[in-house]
């Protein structure tokens, strides 16, 4: 049991925090593609046009539910392999699946078939995300640490990201088209996927905590929802998510029909500001270790604000004016993700210490649904609101002046007030460092005690480990 103890409470080492971050690897290059690439993709090359936005709204209504049910199965489950390890294996075929079915939809597929993938690619995110972050937080229990694990994991998904942005732009340099250029994506997600799955389940441990045998009760939501900080964090996860998302959903028709840079220079700058959160989620985390996870939320929700500012007012197709800004307005996005899961794990340790039950799962599950509500309103809401203004999406549609006007006022106000509202929601916040300090003491105390911190070792151990496994 020593043993055991000992790989629970050591933090990781780099290189194993840097392996268990490749899960987000697949995560945040699908993420991406699908906020940016697959609705102006459906919209224009398969001709299902602004129907787009109603099916990402639909399938939110049924995909949503799910989130917090698969979240409270997770924290009771208790096998040979771990509590999450099981759920991450078995996320990544289902992923597959979808993915090789929406990359490649043929031309003129209909709402439903859209509709079908999309559900089935959520599931398997939703396996894989709600998986990893509860992981995560097990493996990192300090107020520090937590900042730094979280940080490599958007920041190592970050490469992912800015994977599938590059795609695009060799495939058009090799005269393909960017129908041709989307379906390379496809593929290689369906390729990455199974590898970093693979490797992240095979070479990390799985520390866990025990937890008394209880059913799956609807009572568990209620219970959390009643507590204050469960509420700040839901709705700090769903209107900081909700900026950048309604920005990603205009982004391509923003940058190309409002500021006139072509396709390729468009995503050359959003590989850009996809590639700052290599920055942005160290920086970050650097400085919530300093001022706290909250005000550091706080700062970068303002500085997002303002250089979206700068954008929206920077001359047309000006290339070195508009990267600048890029780079940092996707280097605080990245930050802001960070903080708001760091937040969730040290919620969850409160919630831990108070009742006495594991609710991790549970606490991402509610944050995962909020996120994917604001990722799916988005595309809704820009989509409705571009239809309003008469905007049209359609490949070598001409759109006149007051159409592109209404685009650009879609795009540079909607972000601004979300991401603002988002950073106001941890005014007053009160689980400081210093609170979390002593949480942390009296859970490891109370786990001394009772003997509660088995380890489930990686499935590839050196000669030397030896496999302990949990009750």
């Amino acid at each position: 049991m020593s043993q055991a103890k000992g790989a629970a409470s050591a933090p990781l080492s780099l290189s194993a925090t840097l392996t268990f971050a490749c899960c987000y690897l697949p995560f945040s290059a699908l993420n991406t593609s699908v906020a940016v690439q697959v609705p102006n993709y459906f919209a224009r090359h398969i001709g299902l046009g602004l129907a787009v936005g109603g099916v990402f709204g639909l399938i939110r209504l049924i995909d949503i539910p799910l989130d917090p049910f698969l979240g409270l199965v997770m924290d009771r489950t208790r096998t040979p392999l771990g509590r999450y390890r099981p759920w991450m294996m078995l996320g990544a075929p289902v992923l597959m699946l979808a993915i090789y079915m929406m990359y490649e939809a043929p031309v003129g597929a209909s709402r439903g078939y859209l509709l079908l993938w999309l559900l089935i690619m959520y599931l398997g995110m939703s396996l894989l995300l709600l998986a990893a972050n509860a992981w995560a937080a097990t493996l990192a229990v300090s107020y520090t640490h937590r900042s730094r694990i979280f940080g490599a994991m958007q920041g190592l998904g970050t490469l992912g990201a800015i994977a599938i942005l590059v795609i695009p732009i060799i495939t058009h340099g090799m005269h393909r088209t960017d129908a041709q250029g989307i379906q390379a994506v496809g593929w290689f997600l369906v390729v990455m996927a199974p590898v970093t799955i693979a490797l992240v389940t095979l070479r990390t441990p799985e520390p866990l905590t025990k937890v008394e045998a209880s059913r799956v009760r609807l009572s568990d939501y209620a219970e959390l929802l009643a507590r204050p900080n469960v509420l700040r964090l839901i709705a700090a996860d769903f209107f900081i998510i909700m900026g950048p998302a309604w920005m990603s959903a205009l982004y391509l028709f923003f940058f190309t029909d409002s500021r006139g840079f072509s396709l390729s220079a468009a995503n050359g700058l959003l590989v850009i500001y996809i590639a700052a959160g290599l920055f942005g989620a160290p920086a970050t985390a650097w400085l919530a270790n300093r001022i706290s996870k909250h005000r550091a939320l706080a700062v970068t929700a303002v500085g997002y604000s303002l250089m979206l500012i700068v954008i929206f007012l920077s001359p047309k197709a000006s290339f070195a004016i508009a990267a600048p800004a890029m780079f940092m307005a996707g280097a605080l996005a990245a930050g802001s993700v960070v903080m708001i899961r760091s937040l969730t794990a040290d919620i969850g340790d409160e919630i831990r210490l108070e009742q006495g039950q594991h609710q991790i799962g549970l606490l991402y599950a509610l944050t995962s649904g909020t996120t994917k509500a604001a990722g799916a309103l988005a595309v809704t809401l820009t989509f409705w609101v571009l239809s309003l203004v008469g905007y049209n999406p359609a490949e070598h549609a001409t759109n006149g002046a007051a159409q592109i006007r209404g685009l650009e006022l879609a795009y540079a106000i909607g972000p601004i007030v979300f991401v603002m509202i988002g950073g106001a929601c941890f005014l007053g916040y009160k689980l400081s460092a210093e609170r979390h300090a002593d949480i942390r003491r009296r859970l490891d105390e109370r786990d001394a005690v009772y003997a509660e911190s088995p380890v489930v070792q990686s499935l590839a151990p050196s000669p030397s480990e030896t496999l302990v496994t949990g009750p």
